[in-house]
């Protein structure tokens, strides 16, 4: 009886911790421990419980936050450095991943700028397409004329 409440307990705390951050962080932890109060109220050992806590939690976190991640933030706005990405810009210093150098110009800012195809080198000019950002460099990605 003494592990059914320290699973309650563990649950409701997990269940708080998820409504004040609202970050789908705990959840699926709270699950878990769902269970592990269900098995601790049938008499199952204490190992079990703990086996089961575990196995449900991780299940739980990887089949279902995804789709959870996916469909809570369908409405969020990107902002700043994130909408740059699948955006192009025009290099005004040469890219060159070796000598670690290169900028680009997006929306009116400069950037700097690195390759995404390894030491390829993109001259002054060129219209490259923003795949990514790695810390406060953008990554690009030479843009392949369409005929």
């Amino acid at each position: 009886m003494d592990e059914m409440i320290l699973w309650l307990v563990a649950l409701v705390v997990l269940i708080v911790a998820e409504i004040v951050s609202m970050g789908l962080t705990t959840i699926w932890f709270a699950g878990g421990a769902l269970v592990a109060v269900i098995a601790a109220g049938f008499g199952a050992p204490f190992a079990v419980q703990v086996v089961l806590f575990l196995a449900v939690s991780i299940v739980l976190l990887y089949f279902t936050r995804p789709v959870a991640v996916k469909y809570f933030n369908k409405d969020r706005i990107r902002t700043n450095a994130e909408s740059l990405v699948g955006r192009q810009a025009i290099v005004i210093s040469e890219i060159d991943n070796l000598q670690g150098i290169g900028q680009v110009t997006v929306g009116g800012m400069e950037w700097t700028a690195r390759s995404a195809d390894g030491g390829m080198q993109l001259p002054v000019g060129s219209v490259v397409d923003i795949v990514a950002i790695n810390g406060v460099k953008l990554i690009v990605k030479e843009r392949k004329e369409e005929k």
